[in-house]
């Protein structure tokens, strides 16, 4: 009898144990939410592509963290920014969401990130791309992952006007992250000694730039920059082509160019064309593997937002197995305290204000004959290391960051 006792209150205690191991996780769950476009213009770079990375993430950890299982939920916010909110709260209220990832467009990520602060979340933006996530709107409870306004322009600002394509035009999306990649191009354009003459706003996906591109032609700018993406910079540069804009001697930049916008165009079309990337599928035996992977699910090469997801995803859920709760505050201490090293950086590192830095890449669009198959589509100029590339830390106005 004494030993049947003992037998059933080791069993309870074990029970015990175990239980109090897994109440560290809330809801016995953790629960990722991906906010992204399904619909529109970014939904190539972003939308389906952006939940297969994530649900590729969560397969290869396993499909479990610390023995609970990860369960992916995602939305389209069709990028309104009430629809997004509205679904972004639901989500932290009633569908006890624990982080939501991706969030392209910048009018919509940005107040993303503050409902995440206040709900007490995790936000992780890999497709939102205005440098105030981690300037003067920055978070303790959001990381910017993949890239953002600052390192796009820095990275191809400089190169460009040292070449002596100096004096720059711009044509810009009307909403937060237009305005922010313009700014930020700007000012690297001044401070490399180059000029702006001028600029014009475009509605967010516009079908006609026949009178911006005119407005740009006549600028006589070395360099006509689109300070836009997806959808808008696609339409902006097969109509640049029939103004013959590139045939009278100016430049198209293109300040984010999605690998799945240049396909979609044609090397023919894009030859030639500055790209500032964070990932390229061709770099090294690694972004091969996955890339394959990925292509093999989604039926194209991975843009490096939905790249970066995958990586996040995994930073995630690494963190939650090393201290053993999904608490957001210690989940964010443990990702700022660990280095990520894998297919998409290596030794990238989350600052203080949430900017996740890493390498940044110039690519000039192939010439055809150059190229050897269908998604052959770059040749890499530059590799600008994170520390350049990015902005630096107490240059945001971060309110996190202590002078």
């Amino acid at each position: 009898m004494k030993s049947l006792l003992a037998a059933a209150a080791a069993g309870l205690a074990l029970a015990a144990s175990g239980t109090a191991a897994n109440a560290q996780i809330s809801d016995n769950v953790v629960k990722i939410g991906v906010l992204t476009d399904m619909s529109s213009l970014y939904a190539d770079a972003t939308g389906k592509g952006s939940v297969a990375a994530v649900e590729m993430a969560v397969a290869d950890y396993g499909g479990k963290v610390k023995g609970v299982p990860v369960q992916v939920v995602s939305a389209d916010h069709q990028n309104k920014p009430d629809v997004g909110i509205n679904i972004a709260r639901n989500w932290y209220d009633n569908d006890k969401v624990d982080a939501i990832l991706d969030v392209p467009t910048s009018s919509v990520a940005l107040p993303i990130s503050a409902l995440t602060r206040e709900k007490n979340k995790i936000n992780i933006n890999s497709g939102g791309g205005s440098s105030d996530i981690t300037g003067t709107a920055c978070s303790p409870n959001t990381v910017h992952w993949t890239y953002d306004t600052y390192a796009l322009s820095n990275v191809a600002g400089k190169a460009m006007v040292k070449r002596g394509e100096d004096t720059w035009f711009f044509v810009t999306a009307d909403y937060a992250f237009g305005m922010a990649l313009e700014r930020d191009a700007a000012n690297v354009v001044k401070e490399s000694g180059g000029k702006v003459l001028g600029d014009v706003r475009h509605p967010l996906n516009s079908s006609d730039f026949s009178s911006f591109l005119l407005q740009a032609q006549a600028s006589k700018a070395k360099v006509v920059a689109l300070a836009n993406a997806g959808g808008d910079t696609t339409n902006a540069l097969k109509q640049a082509s029939e103004f013959g804009l590139v045939q009278g001697g100016q430049k198209m930049i293109a300040l984010l160019q999605e690998i799945t916008d240049t396909h979609s165009l044609g090397i023919k079309a894009t030859q030639g064309l500055i790209v500032t990337d964070a990932f390229y599928w061709d770099m090294n035996d690694e972004t091969r593997a996955f890339s394959k992977r990925f292509n093999e699910k989604v039926g194209h090469m991975p843009t490096m937002i939905q790249a970066g997801l995958y990586s996040a995803t995994m930073h995630y859920l690494k963190a939650i197995e090393a201290i053993g709760t999904d608490e957001a505050p210690k989940v964010m201490v443990q990702m700022r305290d660990t280095p990520i090293n894998d297919f998409f950086a290596k030794n990238g590192h989350i600052r203080i204000d949430g900017r996740m830095v890493h390498d940044m890449y110039l690519f000039e669009v192939k010439k055809p004959e150059e190229s050897k198959g269908e998604w052959d589509l770059y040749r890499l100029i530059a590799t600008v290391p994170g520390d350049e590339a990015f902005r630096p830390l107490d240059k945001g106005g971060c309110p996190l960051v202590k002078p």
